[in-house]
């Protein structure tokens, strides 16, 4: 695996870049990595520690970090989607649109929300392969427990307000052809729903309970601001970690449709590396070539 600093030309910023030791023989799955509200990069890149697994299945992994900070990092439109524009088509430029046979949007929290949006965006719609929600929203919502989020005192709350309306609201449906794969923690959400939109959209079959994956690893990575305060929809300590995967069979065109609930786990708990392995596993199953589709012509044949 090779990692370094990439920095975006028309703005200077600096995001995390890792990929496959030997990423010039094609057949890579490039990953943009977004981050929650209040996290950041480096964050997000153990949090769903998919670098890890980039000469293994082929990885170009990319993990920004948003601009605006009050009054928490979140990313914003007017700052934000040039900026990750710029990252995307410089990664395609840097590998090649022929190298790259899928692209998905990866995000967590906040950053699966803004991935929603980006999805309803010409520029990410006519791309993206596949969109990885990590509690960042669900198609065909999964309701959220009671008293959901981190514990705030009425003043935090009351100081987030304004914020978690403008930027932390889901976004309509994207009208885009993609894979989906959703996952949750089990302390996040009532229940699992049983059905997926997504999938009647393309023919899917009932769900199916492929895989109960048990990792004795923990993840890297909690909220630790709270301390013990911490609720368990939250996120308490970095365990080891049990997810079950359920999967919508024959989707047409090879579509990935897939729920990951994560047993016993919360909001901020990073994903362990066996679990983050099989996410990996589906995405890597699931078709491509959107991007090279929206290249221009001369690019398409080159």
């Amino acid at each position: 695996m090779q990692s370094e600093t990439g920095i975006e030309a028309n703005s200077g910023r600096r995001y995390y870049l890792d990929y496959a030791d030997d990423a010039g023989a094609g057949g890579l799955t490039f990953l943009l990595n977004l981050h929650g509200g209040g996290s950041g990069g480096v964050w997000q890149r153990r949090y769903f520690p998919a670098h890890r697994y980039a000469d293994a299945y082929r990885l170009v992994v990319a993990a920004p970090t948003a601009k605006t900070r009050e009054p928490m990092r979140h990313w914003a439109p007017d700052v934000d989607d040039a900026h990750l524009v710029d990252v995307v088509e410089q990664v395609f430029e840097r590998f090649g649109t022929g190298s790259i046979r899928a692209f998905w949007l990866v995000g967590h929290s906040q950053g699966g929300m803004t991935a929603n949006r980006l999805l309803n965006t010409e520029f990410f719609a006519d791309r993206v392969d596949g969109w990885l929600s990590l509690s960042g929203g669900r198609i065909g919502p999964a309701q959220l427990v009671e008293g959901f989020g981190p514990p705030r005192s009425r003043e935090e709350r009351d100081a987030m307000s304004g914020l978690r309306a403008r930027r932390f609201r889901q976004h309509p449906v994207p009208d885009a052809d993609f894979s989906f794969i959703f996952a949750i923690g089990e302390h996040e959400i009532v229940g699992l729903p049983e059905t997926s939109p997504w999938g009647e959209k393309y023919g899917a079959g009932e769900r199916v309970r492929a895989a109960v994956i048990e990792d004795p690893e923990p993840g890297q990575v909690r909220d630790t601001r709270w301390g013990d305060r911490s609720t368990p929809s939250w996120g308490r300590a970095a365990r080891p970690g049990t997810a079950e995967i359920y999967v919508y069979p024959g989707a047409r065109d090879g579509r990935v449709i897939a729920d990951v609930l994560r047993r016993d786990k919360g909001h901020t708990e990073g994903l362990e590396p066996r679990i983050t392995e099989e996410i990996l596993k589906l995405i890597v199953a699931a078709p491509g070539g959107k991007s090279r589709e929206a290249a221009a012509p001369s690019e398409r044949t080159a």
